[in-house]
């Protein structure tokens, strides 16, 4: 299926035109005490959430790059729905799409879509159905840097890949200082941080290096484990961020809500387009907007493109898929799992996001999600 890149563009920017009061208080009415259906009252933070049987606990894990958007969803979730408790861990994707086909949790966040020998192993788990991608979250992928007077830097991806493959070492390599004429830039080695547990992230950089800079990273883009020598590793966004944040001469990359919570400085990229593109979630969205569905049936998954150099599109970006069984899910949690993604992916769900660093999805692919969720089962 392709989609529309002109619709969805503009779709995606008129979804981050968000007041800031609505980032919390999930835009209700006024009428907070109606019921629910499942008897419980809705709160006033998040009064237009259904929670259609939710109960119990729900086990998630996965994707750190979206744990700040889940760690809302959850807030609002579970003040709507008395009694209902969503746990999830910020393991990597890696680490989640191993629990969810092992039938440890219930659903997985992943930065990317499951490999076919994963939807394979998933139809143990989802008796006569299996592992579907359903995006629910965008954003960019921030590298992230620490450079004491250098405050607008300016790479690019053969750059980029020259740096995460230690091959560029010191921060006033020539590479880089023709990139940023005029910049003081010191003699210093880089320190380069790397996540050490599998990642979406990771993969989704590889990909974009791949595809932008394939003559300088020679690696396997559909790995979720660092290929390259050298380097620093940190455990999730978290750690490669603080790793950052602490050490004078470092780069990571990790989601943009990590360098905006740390106060980290961000890169822009070089795209080839006429100014270099900063990593916000207005740029991420115009690249996320001309994303095509691969996926068929119930399974959305994506396809982006990495090589854009259309202007103001910031190229490395990631859409992070929650991770469920179409057919095969257990009972007991089924109604909760429904009615969580139900308000994930409603305009509710999506309009938390922006100030959160991430992009909401574009409108005609959350539609799209939204006519999946109920009918899984």
């Amino acid at each position: 299926m392709k989609l529309s890149r002109n619709g969805l563009r503009a779709s995606a920017i008129g979804a981050l035109v968000v007041s800031g009061a609505l980032v919390l208080s999930a835009c209700g009415s006024d009428n907070n005490n109606e019921p629910t259906k499942d008897g419980g009252k809705t709160s006033s933070a998040a009064s237009n959430i259904k929670c259609d049987g939710a109960k119990g606990q729900l086990l998630a894990a996965g994707s750190s790059a979206q744990k700040n958007a889940m760690d809302l969803w959850v807030k609002n979730f579970q003040a709507a729905c008395s009694g209902v408790e969503v746990n999830y861990q910020a393991i990597g994707s890696g680490g989640g799409i191993t629990k969810f086909n092992q039938g440890q949790v219930a659903m997985a966040g992943s930065d990317s879509a499951l490999k076919d020998e994963e939807v394979a192993e998933s139809q143990k788990i989802c008796k006569g159905g299996k592992g579907v991608n359903l995006p629910m979250v965008g954003g960019p992928i921030a590298i992230g840097y620490k450079l004491e007077g250098v405050d607008n830097l300016v790479l690019d991806a053969p750059t980029l890949a020259k740096i995460f493959d230690t091959k560029i070492t010191k921060w006033n390599d020539p590479a880089i200082a023709k990139l940023n004429p005029g910049a003081k830039l010191p003699g210093s080695t880089i320190q380069a941080f790397h996540r050490s547990d599998e990642s979406g992230t990771t993969q989704n950089l590889g990909k974009y290096l791949s595809a932008t800079a394939a003559a300088d990273w020679k690696y396997d883009p559909k790995t979720k484990s660092w290929p390259a020598p050298g380097g620093q590793a940190a455990n999730g966004s978290s750690g490669v961020a603080t790793a950052v944040k602490d050490a004078e001469g470092s780069i990571g990359y990790f989601e943009l809500s990590y360098a905006t919570a740390n106060k980290i400085s961000t890169v822009s990229i070089n795209t080839g387009a006429a100014a270099p593109v900063a990593a916000t979630t207005e740029n991420a969205s115009k690249a996320i907007a001309a994303a095509k569905i691969k996926g068929t049936g119930s399974d959305l998954a994506l396809s982006l493109d990495y090589t854009t150099k259309a202007e103001g599109a910031y190229p490395l970006t990631l859409v992070t898929y929650e991770i469920a069984c179409d057919k095969g899910n257990k009972a007991d949690t089924l109604p909760t799992l429904k009615a969580f993604l139900t308000y994930t992916a409603s305009e509710e769900g999506q309009k938390v996001l922006s100030d959160a660093g991430y992009a909401p999805l574009p409108a005609e692919i959350a539609a799209k999600v939204r006519e999946i969720v109920p009918t899984l089962s």
